[in-house]
This record gives structure tokens, sequence and C-alpha cells, in this order.
């Protein structure tokens, strides 16, 4: 929860913009400014303090404890112009607080932490456990000093300025290890304990099993990711409070689907009583992986519970990121946050250099040229088998005529795949137009590279004979002259010679153009691979020197039609 706190009527008016925009996220709290401050700072994860920064510093500092549980701390001025972060900037999440506030408001985020300000994810903001010198390496990282990254096993982290070897070190493992002198331990959830229990075992029993299981195979508990149990376990007190205590969730399966686990130690018994020849082995294998302790009973006499560990495999991650048009503020904030997730990053390398700027320090960047569309989608895709957080890019929204096809085509289902969408080339060209996507639209390309002219024809008859408004990708090249020339004529065919057509060339980047003009007089000539061409529909009109289609309501049929709908 966010507590929220003002002191003036401005204040008050931006906390309730916040209170109004997150109702399940936040609190408001009335009354005298300092108690207000206290009883969120006890109750809230989070707090917003519209108030300035030396009030909140003498109001918070009395009540700071430590930064690990403390909740973050974020002041808006009166102004509403900056977001601050202040306190628990990792650990209280105020540093993403802040920028979330600014994007809400209207204000700048403030954020002074140091591996934010120069871009390098914190070593305590990955998500699992870090234990050891974080101060100390991190400081390294800022400094520039080689630091060395071990890693047991592939993991998506992401892009870290890293060396092979530095007298600071970050170990990536699930081992029960101490970290070194001037070293830290990151540990990624990477272990499934699988559990099995008589009715009514008790907690201690089961926990006890699952910690003395982990200590002898040298693994970190910290490093467990779930429970797995048989879903006809899923309210047996022990299990359910073990994962309580442990601090992980409780994943549960069918009987069915842990009969078809193939497992090392499989039993008569549990056949018998639950319709499985195996539950803690087999819960812990569903999503496969490395059995590192096979099936163990519990110490006591008789035994009620048994468990088993098992290593997944890290699941890589792809990100396919739409750009957009072209234009920095046409990239979306998710589309940002994913290419500085990213460790490795695959692209064109003219869609590379418009968004080098934002990539983290150490991100690994596999650009090539045009053309290579297939063999990019293959990279990032074995990337991502690697166990990597990738992102590829693609312009606009990488869905459309762009690189999202080809990934998945060569994509199974062994790595995380999300799509991050992109404003497309024909949305900003129509943008600039006017309105002329208004009903219903297509867009078809032009280019025979990958698709054969005769099935490009065929859809260009097809939305003719529709009447549907068409947007041209790919229209003309030096290389392919008259593919276009050809689409227009069949549009001739169904569309009289003045219907609008709009021809926008690098839409929405500096150098942008748009004009409109008309099936019979536009020049092919004029028109190039950097273009987009919209051509209208019989209802299409130019109205005021601007591109529209009309949605085809009645009340747009006429302004009599109009009032006789109102009467």
């Amino acid at each position: 929860m966010i507590g929220l706190i003002s002191a003036t009527a401005a204040g008050a008016a931006a906390r309730d913009r916040l209170a109004a925009a997150w109702p399940d996220r936040t609190r408001v709290y009335e009354g005298p400014v300092g108690d207000a401050v206290r009883a969120a700072f006890a109750q809230c994860e989070q707090l917003v303090c519209f108030l300035a920064t030396g009030a909140v510093v003498r109001l918070v500092a009395p009540l700071l404890d430590d930064k690990a549980s403390d909740p973050g701390v974020v002041c808006v001025d009166e102004g509403g112009r900056f977001a601050v972060s202040l306190v628990g900037g990792h650990g209280g999440g105020a540093n993403e607080l802040a920028c979330e506030v600014g994007e809400l408001l209207g204000a700048q985020p403030v954020v002074t932490t140091a591996t934010d300000a120069v871009g390098v994810p914190g070593l305590d903001t990955l998500g699992f456990p870090v234990e050891g010198d974080v101060a100390g390496v991190s400081r390294a990282v800022l400094d520039g000093e080689p630091v060395a990254l071990k890693a047991d096993f592939a993991w998506p982290l992401p892009a870290l300025p890293v060396t092979g070897e530095g007298r600071y070190t970050i170990r990536l493992t699930d081992r029960l290890v101490e970290p070194a002198e001037r070293a830290v331990v990151l540990r990624p959830p990477s272990l499934v304990v699988g559990v099995g229990a008589s009715r009514g075992a008790p907690v201690e029993e089961v926990l006890g099993l699952v910690e003395a299981a982990l200590l002898d195979a040298g693994l970190s508990a910290r490093s467990i990711a779930e429970l797995a149990t048989l879903d006809a376990k899923a309210e047996e007190a022990g299990i359910v409070e073990a994962a309580e205590r442990l601090g992980v969730p409780l994943v549960t399966y069918s009987a069915q689907e842990l009969a078809s686990v193939d497992v090392p130690n499989p039993s008569d018994a549990p056949l018998a009583a639950v319709g499985t020849p195996s539950v803690a082995e087999a819960a812990a294998l569903v999503g496969g992986g490395e059995l590192l302790v096979p099936k163990r009973k519990s110490a006591a006499d008789p035994a009620m519970a048994t468990c088993a560990v098992v290593r997944r495999p890290a699941r890589g991650r792809l990100a396919v990121v739409g750009l957009g048009p072209g234009a920095r503020d046409l990239l979306t904030p998710r589309a940002r946050a994913e290419l500085r997730r990213a460790s490795v990053l695959v692209g064109l390398d003219q869609y590379v250099d418009q968004i080098r700027d934002l990539l983290r320090p150490g991100t690994r960047i596999l650009e090539s040229g045009l053309g290579a569309e297939e063999e990019r989608a293959r990279t990032a895709v074995e990337e991502a088998r690697e166990g990597r957080a990738v992102a590829l890019i693609g312009s606009g929204d990488a869905g459309v005529y762009a690189m999202a096809s080809p990934a998945l085509a060569e994509a199974s289902d062994d790595i995380d795949v999300v799509g991050v969408p992109g404003v497309t080339a024909a949305l900003a060209a129509a943008a600039v137009l006017g309105a002329p996507l208004g009903h219903d639209h297509v867009s078809i390309s032009l280019s025979d590279l990958h698709t054969p002219w005769e099935v490009i024809e065929r859809r260009v008859r097809a939305a003719a004979e529709a009447d549907i408004v068409v947007t041209f990708y790919n229209p003309r090249s030096r290389g392919r002259d008259w593919q276009l020339p050809k689409a227009l004529a069949i549009l001739a065919e169904h569309r009289e010679p003045t219907t609008p057509v709009g021809v926008v060339r690098n839409a929405s980047r500096p150098d942008e153009s748009g004009r409109l003009t008309t099936l019979a007089t536009l020049d092919p000539a004029t028109v190039d691979m950097m273009t987009v061409v919209t051509v209208g529909n019989t209802a299409t009109r130019r109205i005021a020197g601007r591109m529209v289609t009309p949605r085809g309501y009645r009340w747009q049929e006429s302004p009599r039609d109009s009032q006789e709908e109102t009467k």
C-alpha cells in the first residue's frame, strides 16, 4: 500500500489525482502532517509526500531503521514539477515509484542513486537475494574497475559491465557458499523442492526434512523457487505452512500429471494411495531439470514426509520489441524497459543506432544489415535458449512486417517470449494525414521478395472489391518500380479518379513529409521505400486539407439526417 500525505490545497489536488488513478494501491492519510507521516510509515510499503524535502527529512529521520525494511519515500513539490526519490530507492522501491508518479503527474523524476544515475542495475534490484559486499562491488562497477562474473549456470540477468577477471567478483549460484572478500553472491530462484506428506504431518517435520536435504547437498534455501506437491495435498497444513515459512509459492499437480513424469525411484505405495508412483520426485521434475537430491524421507518413525530437489534449467527470455516509426517520443515506456532489461540486443544495424544510447553498459549487441532477417531471428532465439535475456528489435510494431513472425517461427516452448507493441508506420502516417483509417482498413506490402506477386495482386483486388482503405508498405524501390502503378490501377477499377491518396515519407522523423493527392494524379516516381501510401475508399473525403474516412454512422450522412436523429 502507498500512503499519500499532503499539507496544502495544491498538494491535496495532486494527491487526489494519484488516489483516483491508483484506488487499490493508495491510502490517503489526513490530519496533522506529523501524525499522518508516522502512521503511514508504520502501515505502508511506500509513501508519497506532497511536501518539501526538508520537511519530510525531519519527519522520517526518527523513524528510519533498516534500508532493507524501511518503506520507500517519494517527495513531490507543491508545483508538481519534481518527484524525488528520497528514501529506499532500491529496497523500498522509491526510484521506480518516483518514475511512476512523475509519469502520472507530469513531473520530472529525480533519482540520485549512483547505479541508476549511470544506467547500471543495482545488485540489490535484480529480483533475488544478494549476499556479501554489495556496496564494495557496486562501487567497483561504478568506478570502472574490473569485476568478474562467475555463474555456475546461465540465467537471464540484465546487462552488467563485467569482465572475465577482476579483483571484485559477482558469483551467481544456488550452492551453499559464503561470499569471498570483495565479492557478492546472487541467489537465483533455480531450485524446486518436491514434497509429499502423510495426513497431519507436522510442519516441523516437513520443514526440517527440506532444510536437511538442502544442507546435505550443499544448496541454499534462498534459491528455492517453489515447493511442489500433489493437488490432493494443496491444503495439507504442514506443507502449506512450510511454504509460508520459506517464503515461496506452493505449486500443485494432478496425480495424472505426476504419473506421466519419469522418475528414478517410483513406489507402489503412493500409486495405490493417490494414483501416482511418485509425489516428491515427480512434482520436482514436472518442468524438467537436474535431480540434485533424490527422494528422501524424514527421520521420524514412522516417516511422514518425503522431499526431492531439482535444479530447473534457466528459461531464457526473448522480448520482441517494436521501436515505433522512428521518433524517440513514440518509443513506448514498455519498450524502453525491455531494452534496459536485456543483456543481449539483436537487430538491424540502423535500428540499433536509433536506441544505442538507451542500452545499459555491458549489453552485448549483435547487429546485421538488410536482408538478414531470418538470421537475426535464429540468433535471438539461440541466445535465449542459452538462458539469456534477449531483446530482438524491429521498427514500428515488431509483429507487423517485422521480426516477431520469423522469431516465433523459430522459437519453441523452452523459452519465455514477450511481445512489446509499437506504433506502426501506417498509424504514424495516418496521424500526419488526418483520419484516413476511420473505418475498415488493410495493410499490404508490395514487396515480392518473400511473397509471390500473384498472391499480392489477389489481395489488392480483394481489398479493391471490398471497398477497404489500403495502406501500402514497401511501395517502390529502384529494383521494383512497376508494382505500385499496377496496384493503383487495380484500385482504380473500383474507385473514382478523385479518391484521396495520402503519401507520407519518414513519418515521425525529423525529415517527415506528407501530402494529399488523388488516385489519378499520384506520381509513383515520387514514392520510395521510406514512404507509406494510403488510398482511401469510396467514402474517404478531403476535409480542410485533411484525409478523412467517416466511421459510417447514420448521423454523419448529412446535416439534415443529423437533425432528424436528434429530434
